[in-house]
């Protein structure tokens, strides 16, 4: 398995874990966004909360010239520090949360 392959592999098994809750009230259902041609990943609420339209991505990562790139992550896990105890190199995570001038300073990949 090459580097790329095994970056998706993990990618993928973090975010089904992510999105392992049960849905709230029934009506929000979690969606997986995998785009492995250009490998971007998406975790999706959808749904309604009584008359309220639900839609939020919540979990986004891209894998972009080689590097895997949080650019979204409004859960109380650290993927990148997971990612890390997978095996990557915290070199081949960039923190896309974080402006580029504040890249690095966060012990991660700046681009």
């Amino acid at each position: 398995m090459d580097r790329l392959d095994y970056y998706r592999q993990c990618i993928e098994k973090l975010l089904i874990e992510s999105g392992e809750d049960p849905p709230v009230n029934g009506q929000i259902e979690v969606e997986f966004v995998f785009d492995k041609e250009r490998d971007r990943y998406l975790v999706i609420d959808l749904g309604w909360n009584e008359h309220h339209r639900i839609y939020n991505c919540f979990i986004h990562l891209d894998i972009k010239d080689g590097k895997i790139w949080i650019q979204r992550n409004q859960t109380d896990r650290s993927f990148a520090d997971e990612l890390v105890q997978m095996g990557i190199a915290k070199e081949e995570i960039v923190l896309g949360v974080q402006p580029p001038y504040a890249r690095q300073y966060t012990g991660f990949g700046v681009a």
